[in-house]
């Protein structure tokens, strides 16, 4: 049923799609008020300097983008290999098919900003041997889950499910296969004893170190995916490099240059970060 109803709405056209998007945000903002104190509040926090006007504003630009994420990615259903090409371009694209040659992998660190399902669609730009995935976490609904693995892997990306992650890098390695994977390391993690934590967007976070721990034991090269929306309906995504080998870099220094350029990235147009997460769950322990 998810798929049909997908499916029917992938037939309109984008301009009718962004009118059905456009009454989805009037009733996801006033009628249903969907996590909005939540939005508030890591608005607020993020941007202290912000009168309460600019915060609504930003606020209702978010929820407008929300609504524009849940068409474009039922929209995925049946967009054409073409279509999705125009609509995210990527830039700097030799620096990673560069990182991959010769067997090297490399990890591919972004965070859930712009249109973050369109991504998979990099597969169809790195066309040699590497393989291509990326990291995900099984949804709780057994039908959203197999709905929302169907989508982002028509564009030749993998899923890995995150607790598989560790194994399959290992044995791809062993096979001698390059491999490229995206990870979204922006989620909040959960509580355990080495933690990092570091101030991001003027809050103290705690962060995910996944992505830093695997890359360090593997000798990873690691890059930076820069999202930017251009227009209604287009990204574009440049590469920037963290490090060619995550094995000689101090501990936590990956993490620290990942949530700076996921910082520049929010501050350049921050209404299309996903600010319906609960980011800040845990609060840091003050030692007197």
């Amino acid at each position: 049923m998810i798929y049909i109803f997908a499916y029917l709405h992938a037939l309109l056209p984008w301009w009718l799609l962004y009118i059905f998007s456009d009454i989805l945000f009037i009733l996801i903002y006033y009628v249903v008020k969907y996590r909005r104190k939540l939005v508030s509040l890591n608005l607020r926090n993020s941007f202290p300097e912000k009168s309460d006007k600019e915060i609504k504003n930003l606020q209702k630009q978010f929820y407008h983008f929300l609504c524009d994420y849940f068409v474009e990615t039922l929209k995925m259903v049946r967009m054409t290999e073409e279509e999705v090409g125009k609509r995210m371009k990527f830039t700097n694209l030799d620096m990673i098919i560069e990182l991959t040659k010769k067997g090297n992998s490399c990890l591919l660190s972004m965070g859930h900003y712009g249109n973050w399902e369109w991504v998979t669609s990099i597969g169809l730009h790195i066309v040699n041997n590497v393989k291509k995935g990326q990291v995900y976490k099984r949804l709780n609904s057994k039908a959203f889950d197999e709905f929302f693995l169907y989508v982002r892997e028509r564009y030749t990306t993998k899923c890995v499910e995150m607790n598989e992650i560790y194994r399959t890098v290992i044995l791809n390695k062993r096979e001698g296969n390059a491999m490229i994977i995206g990870f979204l390391s922006d989620q909040h993690p959960p509580r355990y004893q080495d933690e990092y934590w570091t101030t991001f967007l003027n809050q103290d976070t705690l962060t995910l170190t996944g992505l830093e721990q695997i890359a360090a034991k593997m000798g990873f090269a690691i890059a930076y995916l820069d999202i930017k929306r251009i227009k209604r309906g287009f990204y574009e995504g440049t590469f920037k490099l963290i490090t060619t080998n995550a094995s000689k870099e101090p501990k936590f220094s990956i993490m620290e240059k990942y949530m700076r350029n996921l910082e520049q990235t929010i501050l350049y147009d921050p209404a299309y970060y996903l600010w319906s997460h609960n980011k800040w769950k845990f609060k840091k322990q003050r030692t007197e």
